[in-house]
């Protein structure tokens, strides 16, 4: 019996397209979703290949293609007649991506570049190789190499897996030797590859994005701070409040040094650690727009979603700069209970209390911590006197706007407003 999935056609792929280039993208979640709607401005047609047609791009595309990103010959399918391919996880199997290039299929990011953030190993080597700052590390093959670099690094042990693991998933943070050990060899025996870091003592983290076409162009957005929560972004403050220029270009000119040097087509988060004496350190890397980037959607001339499909087609890149001082992107993440209140009716009173705030939902059932939408405070435009200040000032202008971005992303996951107001009253 066949699998019903792929004998479903895509379903735009018969409509005429005058010419336009069509992108593939593997994948059908809220990256492929906010893809589709700058491919839209753009004149581009977005095919995806999604696991179902409730994933959050299916929803919305003409040309959906059903089938696993683990499959060969729904890849294959997927791919038929696109200009290029491209991804919204760095889930595909490397072997299949080399095998749709010696077929003749573009490929974006190359997966000669898309290796080096699906292996963090393969990624912690090379960039060693190329003098970028990574933590100390060393592969784990057996328990013992978690004991004998636990005394290298007088226990500060982060264990991660190879490959795989987001949002906290995949890293550990032992407090004892003998609770790496005991992580190290449940892991090990499941099959897990494993590598071990020295943990950095951080300040902060940051996120530098960059976007590279095939023709060689880079263009870089202001450099981010993010706030992480239970292993996960909560929150992305643009630009990253209080970072010097002269550390803001040292990790920009990382950014576009990398992608590079590793071949990168298309976007690229390059996640860092800032350290208390102003160190910048390279965690990982991202292939792919990312969650540190969608504040660009409302905040930047042009988004982190136009930005990748201009890249991966090798059209010339977009105007990275910032529309205010200061925009706050906080996801919406599921409650532990959904409210009574369904989601839209949430919406509404947002709208209401706050015209501004910029909401973006990505079609996804609630449940604890998951990435429901995200919220897009944009501060007041350059010239403004609370917008333009310095020091303090500034300071807590960056905080108001933070305040308020996060108060909407709360109301849109709970229900309540943190400040107390009641939504049938008056401010």
């Amino acid at each position: 019996m066949s699998d019903s999935r792929r004998d479903v056609p895509a379903a735009g792929r018969d409509i005429p397209r005058a010419g336009r280039p069509t992108v593939t993208m593997i994948g059908g979640g809220q990256l492929a979703r906010m893809t589709h709607q700058a491919a839209i401005a753009l004149g581009q047609s977005l095919r995806v290949l999604a696991e179902t047609p409730s994933d959050p791009a299916a929803q919305v595309c003409a040309d959906v293609v059903l089938g696993s990103h683990h499959n060969l010959d729904d890849l294959r399918r997927a791919a038929h007649g696109s200009h290029a391919v491209t991804f919204d996880h760095e889930g595909v199997p490397t072997e299949h991506l080399l095998a749709l290039q010696s077929e003749g299929v573009t490929v974006n990011p190359p997966p000669q570049a898309l290796v080096y953030a699906q292996d963090k190993l393969a990624m912690r080597r090379r960039l060693t190789q190329l003098g970028a700052p990574v933590p100390e590390f060393v592969e784990v093959t057996a328990v013992a190499d978690v004991e004998a670099f636990w005394a290298q690094v007088d226990g500060q042990v982060v264990l991660k897996a190879i490959r795989g693991g987001y949002d906290g998933r995949g890293v550990w943070l032992p407090r004892t030797l003998d609770e790496a050990l005991t992580v190290a060899a449940e892991q090990l025996d499941a099959g897990v590859p494993l590598l071990a870091e020295r943990r950095v003592a951080l300040a902060r983290e940051l996120s530098a994005m960059v976007a590279r076409s095939p023709f060689g162009q880079g263009a870089t957005w202001p450099v981010v701070e993010t706030v992480q929560r239970h292993g996960q972004c909560a929150v992305v403050i643009a630009p990253a409040p209080g970072l010097a220029d002269a550390a803001a270009g040292r990790a920009e000119a990382l950014a576009l040094e990398l992608s590079r040097e590793l071949g990168v087509v298309g976007v690229m988060a390059v996640e860092l650690f800032e350290t208390a004496d102003g160190e910048l350190i390279v965690n990982e890397l991202a292939m792919r727009p990312h969650n540190s980037g969608h504040w660009s959607m409302d905040g930047c001339v042009t988004s982190q979603f136009e930005q990748h499909l201009r890249a991966v087609l090798d059209y010339p890149l977009g105007d990275t700069a910032a529309r205010a001082p200061v925009t706050v992107m906080a996801n919406i993440l599921g409650a532990e209970v959904a409210p009574e209140m369904p989601l839209d009716e949430r919406l509404h009173h947002l709208m209401a209390r706050m015209p501004d705030a910029k909401v973006h939902l990505y079609g996804k059932d609630e449940r604890p911590d998951r990435k429901v939408g995200h919220v897009n405070i944009v501060g007041g435009p350059i010239g403004d006197p609370g917008g333009a200040s310095d020091g303090s000032a500034f300071a807590d202008y960056v905080a108001a706007v933070r305040e308020r971005a996060e108060r909407a992303a709360h109301w849109m996951a709970t229900a309540e407003w943190t400040d107390g107001w009641n939504e049938h009253g008056m401010e």
